[in-house]
């Protein structure tokens, strides 16, 4: 089924959301909502025991649709506009007692990096790429990545990936912890859709209890961190650099930031 650039199919107690908005998948609030409504849809579903998130057309997500920052010119509200969001998806993501396997088809980058990072388990595509990119506009993080990248990669290997916009290969990603394993371009969904299965077949209340406790131990902290994530952001978003983030990525020429 296919609606607000949200494609979904069930087979084997396996739900299958696919990420569908041309052309980089990018989010806007109607594709947003639908990934919610799925999501909660899911969670109170018996016939579905596991999750599997991706995306099409060999992207993941870009993110935020970069076209609504500029439509909405200085007032849109960073703070609201991520509890409304992303905030939702992350904690709905952790939050659903089921396996979630985060098919990383291809580029992923700031908010779609956050939701591919509260995924349970990564798998990724060797054209799969990971990018911050909240820093490439001016803007702080969001969408629990200040959480899940120095957890994934150390404080110090996180705050490279983030303050200076470098793109990780799907190689790098698994040497450095982001996905657990790489295939083939072709291979990727048969993958995981067979282990999917797997999972389904499972104990799957044992498994949502033991994400219940991991959330408890390694996670406590993300409803706190993705609260206060949305407060920076407000102040990120008013910022001159911001301004001339999204300029500059709209006219596809370098931005010359002032630290303002």
């Amino acid at each position: 089924m296919e609606t607000m650039g949200i494609i979904t199919e069930q087979d084997d107690g396996v739900l299958t959301i696919k990420l569908d908005r041309p052309k980089v998948n990018a989010f806007d609030l109607p594709m947003v909502e639908k990934l919610l409504a799925e999501l909660t849809a899911a969670e109170g579903e018996d016939s579905i025991r596991c999750i599997v998130l991706t995306g099409s057309r060999g992207f993941f997500s870009a993110g935020q649709d970069i076209r609504d920052i500029q439509e909405a010119g200085e007032d849109i509200p960073y703070r609201e506009h991520l509890e409304r969001t992303y905030n939702q998806v992350v904690r709905v993501l952790r939050a659903i007692e089921k396996p979630i396997i985060g098919a990383i088809n291809g580029p992923a980058a700031g908010a779609g990096l956050g939701i591919a990072l509260a995924t349970d388990i990564r798998w990724a595509a060797e054209c799969a790429s990971f990018s911050f990119g909240f820093t490439r506009i001016g803007l702080a993080a969001d969408s629990g990545t200040s959480v899940f990248l120095p957890l994934l990669l150390g404080l110090s290997k996180a705050s490279e990936f983030a303050f200076d916009g470098r793109i990780i290969t799907s190689e790098q990603a698994l040497r450095q912890g982001i996905v657990s394993r790489v295939f083939p371009d072709s291979e990727l969904y048969q993958e995981v859709h067979e282990y999917a299965a797997k999972l389904a077949a499972g104990p799957t209340r044992a498994i949502g209890l033991t994400k219940r406790a991991f959330n408890r131990t390694v996670l406590k902290s993300l409803d706190e961190a993705l609260t206060y994530e949305a407060i920076l952001q407000e102040i990120a978003g008013r910022t001159v650099d911001h301004k001339e983030g999204v300029a500059a990525f709209l006219e596809k020429r370098p931005p010359i930031f002032r630290g303002a």
